[in-house]
């Protein structure tokens, strides 16, 4: 008796790791692929800044249909996207942090120190500059 409760509590141990690994392996998958089309639209948009000539037309693939859009349209329909994809990859990283956390947890393991870092923004990067500068 002691035995089945035994490995059963293993085994749910051991599920509950391998559901919250499966989770963090996700979640990076996830922001690997957002991270590759973010790379495509930023040489998009380099080839749209250096290749072609603003007045005009660009074509342009949605799906499996590719229509023809000016050039400043697609540029600012990929910069959009761009600012999309890159809220989205913050988020991940941020759920990315929990998840990581969780699972440490689950394992029993600390959590990570200095995990949780953010940089400075603009204006507290200033104002040290100046702290220092007296």
């Amino acid at each position: 008796m002691a035995s089945d409760t035994d490995s059963s509590r293993v085994l749910d141990y051991l599920m509950q790791v391998e559901v919250a690994a499966e989770d963090v392996l996700t979640t990076k998958q996830q922001i690997v692929d957002l991270d590759m089309k973010r790379n495509q639209n930023r040489e998009a948009l380099n080839a749209l800044r250096h290749d072609v000539c603003n007045t005009g037309k660009v074509k342009v693939c949605f799906g499996n249909v590719f229509i023809k859009f000016p050039v400043n349209k697609t540029a600012e329909m990929i910069q959009r996207d761009q600012e999309r994809l890159d809220k989205e990859i913050n988020n991940l990283r941020k759920e990315l942090k929990a998840k990581v956390n969780h699972l440490n947890d689950v394992q029993g393991k600390p959590e990570l120190r200095g995990y949780s870092l953010t940089a400075l923004s603009p204006e507290e990067l200033k104002s040290i500059n100046n702290l220092l500068k007296r």
